[in-house]
């Protein structure tokens, strides 16, 4: 039998996910289906938006329940239609976790996922999720923008011919 390749560690090593601070995280559907919904408008004539599926409502209804989790604020999110991205802000006062998957972060993602997944009815979500920890204030102002700006940069990529 051949030996399946061993999956490299994402999360910074040693880092506590659970400390004060600013999270830019983006999850994916597996295999990039467009479950969540669909940009409609011109980007040309108007704001493109998504409008969500049914699936994609159901996210957006766990997104908004972030900040039910005591010292957590969610920030911004965009709900994309095959990935969406939240900007994240744990405040002072949560204590460190036992485990790196204790930590809060990884605790939001994995409640999203299942809950989401419950919901659907198979898992829907490709397997782990990006995070980038945010440093300062222009890369917070930088990653903000993306997020808004996340509809118009799609509609652009679709409509690209090199």
């Amino acid at each position: 039998m051949k030996d399946l390749p061993t999956r490299k560690n994402i999360r910074l090593k040693d880092y506590n996910y659970s400390q004060a601070g600013y999270y830019f995280v983006t999850i994916c559907i597996k295999d990039r289906c467009e479950l969540l919904g669909q940009i409609v408008g011109d980007a040309a004539l108007g704001v493109p938006r998504i409008e969500l599926s049914d699936v994609g409502q159901n996210v957006k209804k766990h997104i908004e329940n972030i900040d039910q989790h005591s010292n957590v604020t969610l920030d911004k999110y965009v709900i994309m239609p095959n990935h969406l991205h939240l900007l994240i802000c744990v405040n002072n006062g949560t204590p460190k976790a036992a485990s790196p998957t204790n930590a809060i972060i990884p605790k939001i993602v994995n409640a999203l996922k299942g809950l989401t997944s419950k919901k659907f009815g198979e898992t829907m979500w490709q397997r782990s999720y990006h995070d980038h920890i945010i440093r300062n204030e222009d890369e917070y102002h930088r990653i903000w923008k993306y997020i808004d700006e996340n509809p118009v940069l799609w509609q652009e990529d679709c409509y690209y011919t090199p």
